[in-house]
């Protein structure tokens, strides 16, 4: 491998018969070559480049944050932001809903935690059925590029880890780049969604999980001398 983060299309990345060529990359003989402008990534012998720029293109299982848009008399119309919008079946939530008014359940402006279950040329259908995909209604909701999701999760979910442990909050990282965080305390909420941004504005910079820990533990100070300076 070469043992660099940014590549550009037609660069050897990796000349080894045992890595497979995943997202952004294709086989040439014994190479891996780039065929995108991106981050370098190899995880379990596959090598991929992830884009540093770009629309959100679902994928089947992806989890997504989405706004409803519209209603039909069968579901419901939701913005993902992908080049189309996505169709959430009554029969792909686990509520009871009526058809007379399946607004009760979800209505125009609502956000919602939803999972991709087809796509198709012009059609994407979602799925609320798993475990964790719910409606929105407190927290902050986060936007960041889609191309930035991979390094706010980290390896193995690291990085996004890092901040939910520091912070004490929930969050839910939507691969079309919405995000929900939702903590105990406000100022802890404000401090997580600092630290996403700051991820998604600095992805390449060495030793991001640390300083992002570190910047985390300095705003956690800040707010625990200006607690005390309240209680003298």
């Amino acid at each position: 491998m070469r043992d660099k983060n940014i590549v550009v299309p037609g660069e050897v990345v990796a000349s080894d018969y045992k890595l497979l060529p995943g997202d952004g990359t294709k086989r040439v003989g014994k190479n891996v070559i780039a065929i995108k402008y991106g981050l370098l990534h190899t995880e379990n012998n596959l090598v991929k480049v992830i884009p540093l720029s770009g629309a959100y293109l679902p994928r089947v299982g992806n989890t997504i944050i989405g706004e409803v848009v519209d209603l039909t008399f069968n579901g419901w119309i939701i913005d993902i932001m992908a080049p189309h919008l996505a169709f959430l079946p009554l029969s792909e939530v686990r509520a009871r809903v009526s058809r007379s008014d399946i607004s009760e359940f979800l209505n125009i402006g609502d956000i919602t935690v939803a999972k991709i279950n087809s796509v198709k040329l012009r059609s994407i259908d979602l799925t609320m059925r798993d475990e964790g995909l719910h409606k929105i209604s407190n927290g902050l909701i986060v936007k960041v590029s889609p191309m930035r999701v991979a390094r706010i999760i980290g390896k193995k979910g690291s990085m996004v880890n890092a901040i939910k442990q520091a912070t004490d909050t929930k969050i839910i990282v939507g691969q079309n780049g919405l995000i929900w965080i939702l903590g105990k305390d406000a100022d802890k909420e404000l401090i997580a969604k600092e630290a996403v941004e700051l991820v998604a504005k600095k992805p390449l910079l060495d030793g991001l999980t640390e300083k992002i820990k570190e910047f985390i533990n300095d705003k956690l100070k800040k707010i625990i001398k200006k607690e005390e300076k309240k209680d003298k």
